[in-house]
């Protein structure tokens, strides 16, 4: 099929400058795929972000915010303003429109890390991304008081497997000067990569978490008053409370009304939230940042779009030869402008195209492994609304760079045939 001819001229003269316009290209498309990269990632740690716990009805912990409890129970970070009385939890227990409970008691850490103590609920109501279940990479789910299960952060930094002992500290903080290295526990367990907290915690059962305290009052050990592990298990070791809880409403059109008896219940005063609100909140916080990073890569695509400006007029003084011989064989300044836009959106498409090739290439090879190794959770789909809009906007805004040379081409052929 025979090309029009303004195309073939254009192809044909960007085949003659190709050596520096391959750089140019290169430039561009570098900047496309970073800003492409930025979008792409901002979707989807959004969309991570937001579906860090899905399944999870309500989660309920003593009264105060909803961001503070959302992010001790969830996120772990910081500290709860008060527990949960076991008796309150077992009444929440009794309250036949809750579907399911599962408790959650922190305090303690392991180099670092969040121990938490829980029960096989979570592992089999816990949910994140798209209602994705928790799995075990390898082991199974601690069943003894002694036994803990690392999320795959938490083994693959310190280069934990099933069978390792591993000995907690008092307190939450990252240094502590207390351990409880009476009572190690063993890893039974380690869950597969979730790119959530989920990864960064450390599993024991409830009964584990009072069995290391016996004897320890106002967070210090009473000298005379340790028991080895066989005399904790024969020790009742009911909590006498839990830090929060997980909550899943059998029918969904109870859920408010279940949160509204919480938050109004007389007694002990507790507070109700909604994971997926409290997480849309705490993301219109976060979100600035993201914001900011989006326009510095846009800075980035208009420096390489102004490159490719500034080397097209400068080639422009070496092609006022090739323009007289195009208006000696007939063509008109229109024609000659509309070389300019052409070359300019060719360029621009083909650095779009070559960086939708480089980014999706570049996430398939790498994408498990950032999950495996980072716990980045980075899915493969196709480009969204903005996501397009934005690959488009890079050869509209090629043709708006070409109009600058163009208007001076067409400028120069009027003058050379003396027109106005």
């Amino acid at each position: 099929m025979k090309l029009p001819l303004t195309l073939s001229l254009a192809l044909a003269s960007l085949w003659h400058r190709k050596g520096v316009l391959a750089l140019v290209t290169l430039t561009l498309t570098l900047s496309v795929t970073l800003l492409l990269g930025v979008q792409y990632l901002r979707t989807e740690v959004r969309q991570s972000f937001t579906n860090t716990v899905s399944g999870t009805d309500l989660i309920i912990g003593a009264r105060s915010g909803e961001l503070n409890l959302l992010l001790y129970s969830v996120f772990h970070i910081g500290d709860a303003t008060n527990n949960i009385r076991w008796s309150t939890w077992e009444s929440l227990q009794e309250d036949p429109r809750i579907d399911w409970l599962v408790p959650l008691s922190m305090g303690d850490s392991y180099r670092g890390y969040r121990v938490i103590g829980t029960d096989r609920g979570f592992l089999t109501h816990y949910q994140y991304g798209n209602s994705q279940p928790l799995n075990l990479a390898e082991g199974q789910w601690f069943d003894e008081v002694f036994e803990v299960v690392l999320g795959a952060e938490v083994a693959r930094t310190f280069s934990h497997q099933t069978g390792d002992d591993i000995i907690v500290s008092h307190g939450g903080g990252s240094t502590s000067f207390l351990h409880h290295d009476n009572h190690p526990f063993r890893v039974t367990g380690i869950l597969a990569p979730t790119g959530t907290p989920v990864d960064r915690g450390v599993y024991v059962s409830l009964e584990g978490l009072e069995a290391i305290h016996i004897g320890w009052e106002s967070g210090v050990p009473m000298p005379g008053r340790s028991v080895s592990a066989e005399q904790a298990r024969q020790r009742d070791l009911t909590p006498k409370s839990i830090t929060a809880a997980l909550a899943g409403i059998e029918r969904r059109v109870l859920t408010f009304q279940v949160q509204r008896d919480i938050n109004q219940r007389q007694g002990e005063p507790l507070s109700a939230i909604l994971p997926g609100v409290a997480l849309s909140q705490l993301w219109q916080i976060l979100g600035q940042f993201e914001q900011a990073l989006l326009g510095i890569t846009l800075f980035v695509v208009i420096t390489s779009l102004a490159g490719l400006l500034a080397v097209l007029m400068t080639l422009q003084a070496h092609r006022y030869r090739e323009i007289a011989i195009l208006r000696a064989t007939g063509a008109q300044p229109p024609m000659i402008a509309a070389l300019y836009v052409i070359e300019c959106v060719g360029l621009s498409l083909l650095a779009t195209g070559l960086a939708i090739a480089t980014w999706y290439g570049g996430l398939a090879a790498i994408s498990p492994w950032l999950l495996e190794s980072w716990g980045l959770s980075v899915r493969l789909r196709a480009p969204d609304g903005n996501e397009w809009a934005i690959l488009a906007g890079v050869p509209v805004a090629g043709a708006l760079v070409g109009l600058v040379p163009a208007l001076r081409a067409w400028r120069a052929g009027n003058r050379y045939h003396g027109w106005a």
